[in-house]
């Protein structure tokens, strides 16, 4: 009987499991870091990596070596790894689990296992409640209290079975232009919770109209990324990719076109909202056209702009569309002139391998110019730049800016907010960096007063000109942390004070929601990249998304302004 290729996410898994165990084995960070980034890809490729493996194809993957590769291989003809199974006679499965307690990390777990005999958090907790945690060696009550405190009200691990809008969307839009490029297609365009760019999508619509719906429905059917084809049909086909992402292709008649478009692209309550007020004027709205009860008359609409003139409404941006105030102005004609990636001028949070970045000052700074960016700041983390690095770094940045053209390159920084407030690089140091991010990265267990309060001392700070990722939240992983948001959102707007929303996939945090309330209190507010390679900084694009979905326009954009406006404080 033949194996089952394992999947991306199983192969992803393994390797992730084989990281975490090799940390708590004590082996070299190089190697668990590599894993890491090899399970990282495998989970993002939208084509078989075992597939690939097996023809000797997978090291064509970024992040994956012939080592990496031939695992792979093994996995896939046996079902396990000799290293793993190897790992697991040694280091009890259970660790894992502590490892990702906040405030323990390998190292530390690996102790209370040696010393303690803790092998899984409820050997933590028995362990933390009887007070000996304090007895190992660079821990103590504090670190005890907050074990307790994780184990006992925990910060909700949030899982919505949903892919991340930065994953979908490149897939998708290489989806499209590959059916566009067919001699059959006429017309092609996402639709559904990925054009809207929300935050998160569960399965991916495409609408299309065609010459041939047969023949292109035949090409979708059979391109490389299909792992399954769930069905088929001569209008439409369902297909799974090899990571988990699930596609519906829709062909329809060009007459229709725009009314298919704008029903798959929802939202159910945008689309419900608009129904309901259509029935007042004796209208029918679907997917098929609009239907005049009165006469029974059905008039379609080759494009969204038709129908949405037909029933009234100025054409509504795919990223308004969810039943917040966007059907009366787009009747009014007050909708907002939404930001646009073209607008920015620069990006305001960046990282480089002077911290925990993966590429060079230099790389950095190029491919930023090549995008178009007129200004960037290197915003490594303050931990990371002690004992004379911050000196020796801005010696770099200010080489390079005097020997670059089309951009300047700024020495900024990203300093942590304290438990006390406080930031973690002296006032002096700050006020010789061009731009401050101030940013929560522990103690997200804190009480809402806390880290209410916490932020509100940084805001304080003459030096801090950004929060970043205010709300702490990372998607399908770790809700927001509490915090009084009100309080926050006037203070910074008397001190002029930033708010960010940060394009990391994972991130997007300030969230729709908060950010469009932030601008509306008067806080300026930064879309950034938070890049931690020359590829992230593409994420700049989702942040551009995320201000859309906030109403957001150029003029509240702290980076679509030139630097010099920036400087002088807006």
């Amino acid at each position: 009987m033949t194996r089952a290729l394992p999947k991306n996410s199983e192969l992803a898994d393994t390797f992730d499991l084989l990281a975490d165990l090799l940390e708590l084995d004590g082996a070299d960070a190089f190697r668990s870091t590599a894993y890491r980034r090899a399970a990282e890809r495998i989970r993002e490729s939208p084509v078989s990596v075992a597939e690939l493996a097996l023809e000797g194809k997978a090291t064509r993957l970024n992040g994956i070596g012939g080592t990496i590769e031939r695992k792979i291989v093994e996995l896939a003809d046996t079902g396990d790894l000799e290293a793993l199974a190897k790992l697991r006679a040694r280091v009890p499965e259970g660790l894992v689990e502590v490892m990702q307690v906040p405030g323990l990390g390998p190292k530390t777990t690996r102790k209370l296992w040696r010393e303690l005999g803790v092998t899984s958090t409820a050997d933590l907790r028995a362990a933390a409640e009887a007070g000996r945690l304090r007895g190992v060696p660079g821990l103590g009550i504090k670190t005890e209290e907050r074990v307790l405190t994780h184990l006992t009200r925990r910060v909700p691990r949030v899982s919505t079975g949903r892919a991340l809008l930065g994953r979908a969307l490149p897939f998708v839009e290489e989806l499209v232009a590959e059916l566009r490029a067919h001699p059959a297609a006429v017309a092609v365009s996402e639709a559904g919770s990925v054009r809207r760019r929300a935050e998160t999508v569960r399965d991916l619509d495409v609408i299309a109209t065609a010459h041939d719906a047969v023949d292109l429905i035949e090409h979708f059917t059979a391109m490389r990324w299909v792992a399954e084809v769930i069905a088929k049909g001569g209008t439409k086909a369902t297909a799974a990719s090899h990571d988990g992402l699930r596609v519906d292709l829709r062909v329809v008649p060009p007459e229709c076109f725009g009314n298919l478009l704008q029903h798959f692209t929802g939202s159910a309550a945008h689309n419900i909202a608009l129904r309901e007020d259509a029935v007042r004027r004796g209208l029918s709205v679907s997917e098929y056209g609009v239907v005049t009860v009165a006469s029974g008359e059905t008039v379609t609409h080759a494009t969204e702009e038709e129908l949405y003139t037909y029933l009234g409404y100025a054409w509504i941006p795919p990223e308004l569309r969810e039943d917040a105030g966007e059907l009366d102005a787009a009747r009014d004609r007050t909708l907002p002139t939404l930001v646009e990636a073209g607008d920015l001028r620069g990006d305001l949070h960046m990282h480089t391998d002077w911290s925990d970045g993966k590429a060079s000052l230099e790389q950095m700074v190029a491919a930023a110019r090549g995008r178009g960016l007129s200004y960037v700041a290197i915003c490594d983390h303050a931990r990371q730049l002690r004992d004379g690095r911050l000196e020796r770094q801005t010696e770099e940045i200010e080489r390079i800016d005097s020997g670059v053209r089309g951009i300047e390159v700024l020495c900024g920084v990203e300093v942590d907010i304290r438990a006390d407030g406080t930031l973690d690089m002296d006032d002096e140091l700050l006020a010789g960096r061009d731009w401050v991010v101030a940013s929560v990265h522990s103690g997200f267990h804190d009480s809402r007063d806390t880290l209410t309060r916490r932020i509100l001392e940084a805001i304080d700070n003459p030096h801090v000109d950004c929060i970043g990722h205010p709300t702490g939240r990372k998607i399908n992983r770790r809700a927001p942390y509490y915090l009084d948001f009100e309080p926050i959102l006037e203070r910074a707007a008397e001190t002029g004070t930033a708010l960010e929303i940060n394009g990391q996939p994972d991130r997007l945090d300030l969230r729709d929601t908060h950010a469009r309330l932030a601008a509306e209190a008067g806080v300026p507010i930064l879309l950034s990249s938070d890049a931690h390679s020359t590829a992230a900084l593409a994420y700049l694009d989702l942040a551009v998304s995320q201000a859309r979905r906030a109403w957001l326009t150029a003029a509240q954009i702290v980076n679509a302004r030139p630097w010099a406006k920036v400087r002088a404080k807006w």
